[in-house]
C-alpha cells in the first residue's frame, strides 16, 4: 500500500466547492481523506505544502508530441516529462504525426509508448479525415474504440462544410468533441504574422483575423444544425470571442480554448523577426488580446491549453517567412497564467476551472469509468475516492524562464529569459510524485 500526505496546503477544488487549508491523504492512488491535522499510516511520505496551492491535476488538451515520425523534435517520453515539469498530470496529443493518427494502429502505438515511457497519461486525439486530407472521414468509431478522446485535423481546418457536418453528426454517436483549427487557408497563403501595422512596417504578408472568424462562424452554424459537440482550438481574435459568446447564449454545445501566448503577447513581439514569435494562429493586436482577457474572465473561454509545438533549432533558424509555425508551451503555461491573469483578471478558482475542471469535462475524462485504451478517467476534482492527480503551485515563486533546462527536446519559446511569478512545485499522478521542483543550490 503506497501512501502520500500533502500537509497544510490551500486546496481549491471547484467541483466540490472547496477552498480551504487542509491535509490531503492519498492511499493507493486515490484520495483517502481530506481534513485538518490528519494522521497518516506508518511509512507514509509526507510533503509540507503549506503556503502553496493544491489543485486537481491540470490537463493540457492541445499538445503535439511529434511521435511517431519526428522524434528529433519531441517524443512521448520527453513530452510527458515536460508536461510533468509544467504541472500537468495528463495531456491530449494531436494527430498530425507521420503517419497521421487516422487508424487504430497509430493510436495504439502512442498509448503503448505512454505506458512504457510516459510520466503522465497521454490521451490521443484522432484525425477527422483520412490522412488529414479533408476528403473522407477517418474510421472514427475504430479510433474511439482504440482510445481516442476526440477528433481533429489540427494543423489544418476541417476542409469543407459537408465534411464538418458529417463529423459533428457521427461523433455524436460516441459523445466526443470535434476540435477544429479555424483558418480559411485561401486567405493566409504566404502569410507569416497578423495583418496589421507591424506586418506592414516589416514588409511581411499579413494574416487577417477574418480568416479565423469565417471558419468559426461556419462551425457554429453546423453545430447548431447537428447539435454536435464542437470545440474550437486556439482562438485568437475579438471577433471569434463575439461569435462564441453569442452562440453560447443561444445554447449551442460549443467550447473553446485560448493559449497563454495569445493573452501574454501581441504582434509587436514580431518586430525583431524572432521566429519564436511565429505561430498559427499568429500573435494578434492589443485589442484582440484585451478581448481574450475579457472572454477568459466572463466564462466565454472554457480552457487554457498550450498548443505545445516543438521544432528543431535548425528549423527555427530560417528566415521568418520560411520558419515553421509554433512554440513549446508545457513548461511555461502555468507561470504565464499566474503572472498575466491571476488577481487582475481571474481568481484561483477560475484558474483551476480553465486548467483542470473544464479540460476534463470537454474530453469526457471526468467520468468515473476507465475509457477505451485503458487510460484512467475520474479526473478534474479531488473528492474522496477519486484518482489522486494533483498539481501543487507556489503562487509567490519568482523564476526566470531558462529554455536550456527544459525537459522538452525543443527550445522554441519567446519567453526565454522572462521572469514569471507562480510556478508548479509538485506534480502527482495516481498518488505518485512524478516531478518536484528542486531549487538551485545557494552559495554561502
Amino acid at each position: 500500500m503506497s501512501t502520500l500526505l500533502l500537509e497544510g496546503g490551500r486546496l481549491v477544488d471547484p467541483v466540490n466547492d472547496r477552498d480551504e487549508v487542509v491535509d490531503l491523504l492519498i492511499v493507493d492512488g486515490r484520495v483517502a481523506e481530506i481534513g485538518g491535522a490528519l494522521t497518516a499510516p506508518e511509512g507514509t511520505e509526507s510533503v509540507d505544502v503549506s503556503g502553496k496551492l493544491v489543485t486537481p491535476g491540470f490537463i493540457d488538451m492541445h499538445v503535439h508530441l511529434r511521435e511517431p515520425g519526428r522524434e528529433d523534435k519531441e517524443t512521448v517520453a520527453t513530452g510527458t516529462r515536460a508536461a510533468a515539469a509544467g504541472g500537468f498530470t495528463g495531456i491530449a496529443c494531436m494527430p498530425n504525426t507521420n503517419p497521421v493518427n487516422d487508424h487504430r494502429a497509430v493510436t495504439q502505438l502512442v498509448i503503448e509508448r505512454a505506458r512504457q515511457e510516459g510520466v503522465v497519461p497521454v490521451y490521443p486525439i484522432g484525425a477527422v479525415s483520412a490522412g488529414q486530407k479533408g476528403e473522407a472521414l477517418a474510421e472514427i468509431g475504430d479510433l474511439v474504440d482504440a482510445g481516442c478522446v476526440a477528433v481533429s485535423d489540427d494543423g489544418y481546418p476541417v476542409a469543407t462544410s459537408q465534411l464538418m457536418r458529417k463529423a459533428l453528426e457521427y461523433t455524436g454517436i460516441f459523445g466526443i468533441p470535434v476540435i477544429d483549427h479555424c483558418e480559411d487557408c485561401s486567405m493566409t497563403v504566404g502569410a507569416s504574422m497578423h495583418e496589421g501595422s507591424v506586418a506592414t512596417a516589416l514588409g511581411v504578408r499579413g494574416w487577417p483575423s477574418a480568416s479565423e472568424e469565417i471558419v468559426v462562424a461556419r462551425d457554429l452554424m453546423l453545430a447548431e444544425l447537428t447539435a454536435g459537440k464542437l470545440h474550437l482550438a486556439h482562438m485568437s481574435t475579438a471577433g471569434s470571442m463575439r461569435l462564441i459568446r453569442d452562440a453560447k447564449a443561444r445554447g449551442l454545445r460549443v467550447t473553446c480554448e485560448v493559449m497563454p501566448h495569445h493573452f501574454a503577447l501581441t504582434h509587436e513581439a514580431c518586430r525583431e523577426y524572432d521566429t519564436n514569435t511565429k505561430m498559427n494562429p499568429p500573435l494578434r493586436s492589443e485589442d484582440d488580446r484585451q478581448a481574450l482577457l475579457e472572454a477568459i474572465a466572463d466564462g466565454t473561454v472554457d480552457v487554457i491549453a498550450t498548443d505545445h509545438a516543438p521544432h528543431h533549432a535548425d528549423e527555427k533558424a530560417l528566415e521568418f517567412d520560411r520558419a515553421p509555425f509554433g512554440i513549446v508551451g508545457l513548461e511555461t503555461a502555468v507561470p504565464l497564467v499566474c503572472t498575466h491573469l491571476l488577481s487582475e483578471h481571474i481568481g484561483v478558482r477560475r484558474m483551476v476551472e480553465l486548467l483542470a475542471v473544464n479540460p476534463a469535462r470537454v474530453l469526457g475524462l471526468d467520468r468515473s469509468d476507465n475509457g477505451a485504451g485503458g487510460f484512467p478517467r475520474g479526473l478534474g476534482d479531488l473528492a474522496v475516492g477519486r484518482r489522486a492527480n494533483v498539481t501543487v503551485i507556489d503562487l509567490e515563486a519568482h523564476r526566470t524562464v531558462d529554455a536550456s533546462k527544459f525537459e522538452s527536446l525543443s527550445r522554441n519559446t519567446p519567453f526565454d529569459g522572462v521572469e514569471l511569478t507562480g510556478w508548479p512545485t509538485l506534480t502527482v499522478v495516481d498518488g505518485e510524485i512524478v516531478w518536484r521542483h528542486s531549487p538551485e543550490p545557494t552559495s554561502r
